[in-house]
């Protein structure tokens, strides 16, 4: 089974919105780990998940619609070696 791990920034209407807690459904819902959490910018949400390839191909076509509030205009996906080291998929707070 091909693990993965994804990067992404998503900009738009995504904080106020609860893109995090629908996003952490959606990861879980695909057996995906990592974190999501609100940036300093007020417009964006950061996160990282690994798991199976497919799963994490599913999850960044949420992330480019979002929950019904939220008003994605950018998703930023960076493709990157998965390191293992998470057991959940959690919302972080900075």
């Amino acid at each position: 089974m091909s693990q993965n791990q994804l990067h992404a920034i998503v900009r738009g209407r995504v904080q106020g919105v609860n893109f995090r807690w629908y996003t952490r459904e959606r990861a879980v819902e695909l057996g995906l780990t990592g974190w999501v959490r609100n940036l300093w910018d007020h417009r964006s949400v950061e996160l990282v998940a690994q798991g199976r390839t497919e799963s994490l191909h599913e999850l960044v076509r949420f992330l480019h619609r979002g929950p019904p509030s939220a008003r994605v205009d950018e998703v930023e996906v960076d493709w990157q070696q998965a390191s293992g080291e998470f057991d959940r998929f959690e919302v972080r707070f900075l």
